[in-house]
């Protein structure tokens, strides 16, 4: 097994609605997404203004990303994404404020985005497992997606 990098995308991200406050599993918080743009070795494009992050922060301040959007490649075909993943500080690296250019590896941020398409000329990424490095960027998260391939074997 091993990863192939598939794209780099980043998307920008409305303030964040507290929508429960402190509850039983943590803060809930929903980030909206308002854009961006994405592009790799097969595909590009921008982000669609919608979607969002429904983010679980609990008290030892692990944050668990739920996050649903739609990628519109440049040829117009629409990408549907969801992933899970889990963003944390680590106690021995450096923080950095909110808001403030990160790099890959700041901190633990790790997704494993699912891509559903109908779109035939992409029907490859409807059957893969990927995963995700992220980080803060300015307005918004910026990730790596690789695709994990079985033994070497390129992408469909």
């Amino acid at each position: 097994m091993k990863l192939e990098f598939l794209m780099e995308y980043s998307a920008t991200l409305r303030q964040p609605v507290d929508t429960v406050g402190p509850g039983p599993f943590g803060n809930r918080r929903i980030f909206t997404v308002t854009g961006g743009a994405f592009e790799g070795p097969r595909l590009r494009g921008r982000v669609l203004p919608s979607g969002g992050d429904w983010l679980l922060t609990d008290a030892s301040g692990t944050a668990r990303l739920d996050v649903r959007a739609t990628l519109e490649a440049d040829d117009g075909a629409l990408i549907y994404v969801q992933y899970f993943g889990v963003n944390r500080t680590d106690s021995d690296r450096p923080q950095r404020p909110p808001g403030e250019h990160a790099e890959y590896g700041d901190r633990y941020f790790m997704t494993t985005p699912r891509f559903e398409t109908g779109a035939e000329r992409y029907a490859w990424l409807n059957g893969m497992v990927c995963v995700a490095e992220g980080k803060g960027i300015p307005g918004g998260v910026a990730y790596r997606v690789y695709s994990v391939v079985n033994d070497g074997a390129a992408l469909a």
